[in-house]
C-alpha cells in the first residue's frame, strides 16, 4: 500500500493529486469510478485515456446526475450511471490497483488482490441496476412525450412505484428507469417530481388525468 499526499478527496474537488494522475496514466483497459458526490473536473489524463480507448465506467448518486462535471465525463466518452446513493469514493485501474481515501486527507493505492477484488465486486453489484446517463438532446430537438412516456409519468406522478408502473405497462423495471432517465434529461429535470411538474406545466399529462 502506498499513501499519496493530497489535500483533496479522491474524485472530488477541482484538482487532483499528481500521484492519482500517474496511476490513471498507466491504465491500459478500464477505469472504474465510484463517487459519493459530484466528480471533480475531467482532467487531461482522463481525456487522453478515453482518446486512446481506455474504457471509463462511472457511478455517481442520482442527486448529481445533471451536474456539468458529470455530463462532461459522459460527453468525453465515459459510460456514466447513477444510483440512489454511492457508498464510497474509489478508483480501480485495470483490475489491479484500487485508489481509496487514505489516512486523514491522503489517497491510498492498494495492489492487494483482496482489496481490489472487494472494491470491484461492490462496483459490479451496483452497475447493472444503476440508471444510464443518456446524453441530453439540444433544446430545439426535444419533443413532447410519447403516449407510453405520458402513461408512465402519469403513473409515477400519482404515486405508483417503479414495480407497479412496470406491471401496469407490461414492461420491465429496468425499462421504467431508463425511460424516466431519458424523460428527465429531455425536460432538464433534477428529480422525478420536477419532471412531472414540468410535463404537467406543458399540458402533457392532462389527457392522462384520472
Amino acid at each position: 500500500m502506498a499513501v499519496m499526499n493530497t489535500r483533496l478527496s479522491l474524485v472530488g474537488g477541482t484538482t487532483r493529486d499528481t500521484g492519482v494522475d500517474a496511476v490513471l496514466a498507466s491504465a491500459q483497459r478500464e477505469v472504474l469510478v465510484l463517487s459519493t458526490g459530484a466528480l471533480g473536473s475531467i482532467g487531461r489524463v482522463d481525456r487522453d485515456n478515453l482518446r486512446r480507448g481506455v474504457r471509463y465506467r462511472v457511478l455517481v448518486p442520482d442527486s448529481v446526475r445533471l451536474s456539468g462535471k458529470v455530463t462532461a465525463f459522459a460527453a468525453a466518452g465515459a459510460e456514466v450511471r447513477t444510483e440512489t446513493a454511492v457508498p464510497m469514493d474509489a478508483l480501480v485501474v485495470d483490475g489491479t490497483t484500487a485508489l481509496l481515501p487514505g489516512p486523514h486527507t491522503g489517497v491510498a493505492a492498494f495492489r492487494l488482490s483482496g482489496v481490489v477484488a472487494a472494491t470491484t465486486a461492490l462496483f459490479d453489484r451496483m452497475w447493472p441496476v444503476a440508471v444510464p446517463l443518456a446524453p441530453a438532446e439540444p433544446v430545439e430537438h426535444r419533443e413532447a412525450l410519447s403516449p407510453r412516456e405520458r402513461d408512465l409519468l402519469a403513473l409515477l406522478w400519482s404515486g405508483a412505484t417503479d414495480d407497479s408502473a412496470a406491471a401496469r405497462l407490461g414492461i420491465s423495471v429496468r425499462t421504467v428507469r431508463r425511460m424516466v432517465s431519458d424523460i428527465m434529461n429531455r425536460l432538464g429535470a433534477r428529480s422525478r417530481f420536477q419532471a412531472g411538474a414540468k410535463a404537467a406545466d406543458r399540458g402533457w399529462l392532462m389527457d392522462r388525468a384520472g
